[in-house]
């Protein structure tokens, strides 16, 4: 179910204050499992992400669960001190139907009520806050009564298949499920694998090639929209970004 973590916390940035650890998942559902704490207060760049997440935080002794859709766009956000996250990053195409990630998209988050100060409700129960260790078993629960699906028209598209729908219906159904245009998802993934590059030392010529660029001026305005910053200033700055972790060439 889970692997060893990994804490993530770049030595080569020294303004960092928000440490992460992160996991795999063996669930169709789940892209991956991640934690956090942050050590200070400070600002961040919150970097464009295609996914759907389930986030739990705990801050000041409260406890609350939000469902957070895709972001478009790099924004800069604030983080309080000594606060704790943990956010279930589920694969494209899997989605609550009650709250798809269209209306959820560019931070309009949804706070679930709370049922308990252990458990939150949705679907018209109290569910148990989940933890780093059992997230699997928490979303298979919510799949077991609908409250979480997935596409196979989604799955067809990212493998490379021909769904067995027209283009166009395969787009709809993409949009629906994920939030964001197959298009869109290609960009901002794209976007995260060369910061992910330049930030592990390739050079931006290296990095233009390797994630699919046209040249050194397209990269340049894919991240300065989808990360925030410009290749160089991505080299030089020590500025704090939200969660990234390494991926093949995407999608």
């Amino acid at each position: 179910m889970s692997t060893k973590p990994s804490v993530r916390q770049s030595p080569n940035y020294t303004d960092t204050f928000i440490v992460f650890e992160d996991r795999p998942s063996d669930s169709r559902f789940i892209e991956r499992v991640w934690r956090c704490r942050s050590e200070r207060s400070g600002q961040f760049l919150s970097v464009a992400a295609s996914h759907f997440d389930i986030a739990l935080t705990r801050l000041r002794g409260k406890t609350f669960l939000t469902l957070r859709g895709p972001e478009t766009r790099a924004t800069s956000a604030d983080c309080p001190a000594e606060g704790e996250w943990l956010c279930i990053r589920f694969k494209l195409g899997t989605f609550m139907p009650e709250f798809p990630p269209g209306l959820l998209r560019d931070r309009r988050d949804v706070t679930l009520p709370e049922a308990t100060s252990r458990s939150v409700w949705l679907n018209g129960s109290a569910w148990q806050y989940p933890d780093f260790e059992n997230a699997e078993t928490f979303v298979r629960r919510l799949a077991n009564v609908g409250v979480i699906a997935r596409d196979p028209a989604v799955d067809a598209v990212l493998e490379g298949h021909r769904p067995a729908l027209s283009l166009r219906s395969a787009q709809r159904h993409f949009l629906r499920s994920a939030g964001i245009t197959y298009a869109a998802a290609r960009q901002i993934e794209r976007a995260r694998y060369a910061t992910n590059l330049l930030r592990e030392g390739v050079s931006i010529a290296d990095a233009v090639h390797l994630a699919g660029y046209y040249d050194q001026a397209h990269l340049t305005l894919s991240l300065k929209r989808l990360i925030g910053q410009t290749p160089a200033k991505l080299i030089q700055s020590d500025c704090q970004l939200s969660f990234l972790y390494k991926t093949d060439l995407p999608l």
